[in-house]
């Protein structure tokens, strides 16, 4: 199975229908290419992109210009997200269609939930070209 939640204890010993329950309390943050940026993977498919994470953003921290490969989901649970079509705050949603382009900041910090298809693509700067990840 090429779907899984990196840094799940005994991922390995369980059956592939098995069900994978996640105490995302004890997976670590993991630092993203994008300063302020720290995720939490819960599934990730590398093999397609598929992945689901939690994203917190410190106050003021900025992706760069950046391109949705595929649809790609965002719940806000605490703070808010900007960009140039709007914000999205706590407890609101947003989905952005394959070949959507932005820009976006956590003016007051922010922990989202993402889930993406396929990895968005940096199209600006040091990241250019690159996939978050």
């Amino acid at each position: 199975m090429a779907a899984a939640t990196p840094m799940l204890k005994e991922q390995d010993a369980l059956s592939p229908l098995a069900s994978r329950f996640v105490d995302v309390g004890s997976l670590p943050w993991k630092p993203t290419q994008c300063e302020g940026v720290e995720m939490k993977i819960l599934l990730e498919d590398p093999e397609t992109g598929l992945m689901t994470a939690l994203f917190r953003w410190q106050p003021g921290a900025k992706l760069p210009l950046h391109e949705h490969v595929e649809i790609e989901q965002t719940y806000v649970l605490e703070g808010s997200i900007l960009d140039d079509e709007g914000e999205v705050t706590a407890g609101n949603y947003v989905w952005r269609p394959a070949g959507n382009r932005h820009e976006a900041v956590a003016p007051n910090g922010a922990l989202v939930l993402g889930m993406f298809l396929k990895p968005n693509r940096f199209l600006d700067g040091d990241l250019e070209g690159q996939e978050l990840k």
